[in-house]
């Protein structure tokens, strides 16, 4: 009974937070710069606000949150996941049945013919044919003396936390990119909207030119510079909407659809909302939100106890077997004593030579452990460099949204004031055609800067780990893991 209360090979702890993690060398700041246009109010950020687990709805768009749910139905990447963690539990559960006894029935019944002219008959009834029926229980049982058992089962309920973590990284990187590609073509029509707005204004200047090319105002050349950025703005044009066509099979393609199938909502960024209130995860806490962070945890959780197997491999191993029955020659007599039988087995081996195969498998699965620990830590880097630069993203995005507005807001006069001191011939057709490539550039930073920040704040959701642990919908094996450890 001592024996059995022992586990060779190391006891894993869960990895804590790296001493003194953070996002930045300086405190954070608490707010982002302001701009006057939509998407430009001030962002806060707010320490240790706890993450909604449909953190998407915070973009207040009730087709974006229609497209979610349906994503999380029909993408196949979340039935391959599903099934996925299916295996691996099915698995543990299989291997934790290991460590009870097994009871096997065996029953079999034959007829037989002994010749009589060389071997004597060997039936009770001096028959040369007879009848043989036998039937029987064997148990057997290891006794889990070493642990081996018991490191088994928890290195595959280890693999069984991986896959619910891999699930769950699953949902939140789906989620973000159904969330992603909405902004992107709500930033592409809004980009598109611009761009048409500056074919229109050039048109109009074209033909303005036209009549004065008619009237002898101006010379032909004037025309021509003016019909040359016209056919500039509209050549951009169709990239553009080529853009918009191949995101819009991308977001069809996330929610399970394929690209001959049509979306019912169509995202500008009119119908999008910026949330203003931002969480920021204690840093500690990182390790203990990503998904990927703990299915890492879980891989090293594997590896530990794959070591703790590894040795137990090369220790004694004890086994007990009984079996009881019976072996008449007519079923009638089945249960007299005279036919009955039982064996009782004790069985305790020992490797003592195998030329160094279980010694260097223990080495191979202790350099598996340092693998994993190593490969954790480069996770756990990452995490937190994503989250560092998502949170300077933000920041800046604030800043070049503001920079964008300004610059758009001067140019738009600047293009005003040109065009009226070109009717009085104070300035040149050649002033006016910068004036208006200024003016279509600035308009475009401004979409483009609006749809940064939607796309970041979108990403610092994700960097945070999503808020699966308040997430409600239901899941194939509900818990945040399938086995504690």
């Amino acid at each position: 009974m001592l024996l059995a209360g022992c586990a060779v090979g190391p006891n894993f702890k869960q990895p804590s937070a790296p001493s003194g993690a953070g996002y930045t060398p300086e405190p954070l700041a608490r707010t982002t710069t302001s701009a006057p246009a939509q998407f430009g109010g001030a962002q806060s950020f707010i320490e240790d606000k706890d993450i909604s687990g449909r953190w998407w709805e915070l973009f207040q768009s009730q087709p974006l949150n229609d497209l979610v749910d349906r994503a999380f139905k029909a993408n196949p990447t979340i039935a391959a996941a599903q099934a996925a963690l299916g295996v691996a539990r099915e698995n543990m559960l299989a291997q934790g049945g290991t460590r009870l006894p097994s009871v096997g029935l065996d029953v079999s019944g034959s007829k037989n013919q002994t010749s009589t002219a060389s071997l004597a008959p060997v039936a009770a009834n001096n028959k040369s044919i007879y009848s043989l029926y036998s039937a029987g229980l064997t148990v057997s049982y290891s006794l889990d003396a070493f642990g081996l058992g018991r490191r088994t089962v928890e290195s595959f309920a280890a693999q069984a936390d991986n896959q619910r973590f891999e699930l769950e990284a699953a949902y939140l990187t789906l989620s973000t990119n159904v969330v992603l590609a909405a902004i992107q073509e709500a930033g592409l029509r809004g980009q598109i909207a611009a761009q048409q707005e500056t074919i229109k204004a050039a048109t109009q200047l074209r033909d303005v030119l036209q009549r004065e090319y008619a009237l002898g105002e101006i010379a032909q050349s004037d025309v021509l510079q003016q019909e040359a950025v016209l056919a500039q703005a509209e050549e951009r044009l169709p990239s553009m909407q080529k853009e918009l066509a191949l995101q819009r099979n991308a977001l069809i393609a996330l929610v399970g659809g394929l690209p001959n199938e049509d979306l019912a909502a169509n995202f500008e960024l009119s119908s999008l909302h910026l949330p203003q209130e931002l969480p920021v995860s204690i840093a500690s806490k990182l390790v203990e939100q990503r998904p990927d962070i703990l299915a890492a945890a879980a891989t090293l959780h594997a590896a530990s106890a794959q070591v703790g197997v590894a040795i137990a491999n090369r220790l004694p191993q004890l086994s007990l077997t009984a079996s009881f029955g019976t072996s008449p020659g007519a079923i009638a007599n089945a249960f007299s004593p005279y036919n009955q039988f039982f064996t009782v087995i004790g069985k305790l081996s020992q490797p003592i030579f195998d030329g160094g195969t279980l010694m260097h498998r223990q080495r191979a699965a202790q350099a598996a452990f340092d693998q994993a620990a190593a490969q954790y830590r480069v996770t756990v880097i990452g995490a937190y460099q994503n989250v560092a630069d998502v949170l300077r993203a933000l920041q800046y995005d604030a800043n070049t949204l503001q920079a964008a507005v300004i610059a758009e807001q001067a140019a738009s006069r600047s293009m005003e004031l040109t065009q009226k001191q070109q009717q009085f011939g104070a300035m040149s057709n050649l002033d006016v055609l910068n004036a208006e490539q200024i003016e279509e550039a600035a308009r475009l930073a401004v979409v483009q800067a609006q749809s940064a920040r939607l796309a970041d704040t979108a990403a610092l959701f994700q960097a945070l780990g999503g808020g699966w642990w308040n997430r409600s919908d239901p899941l194939p094996f509900p818990g945040k893991q399938i086995a504690g450890n």
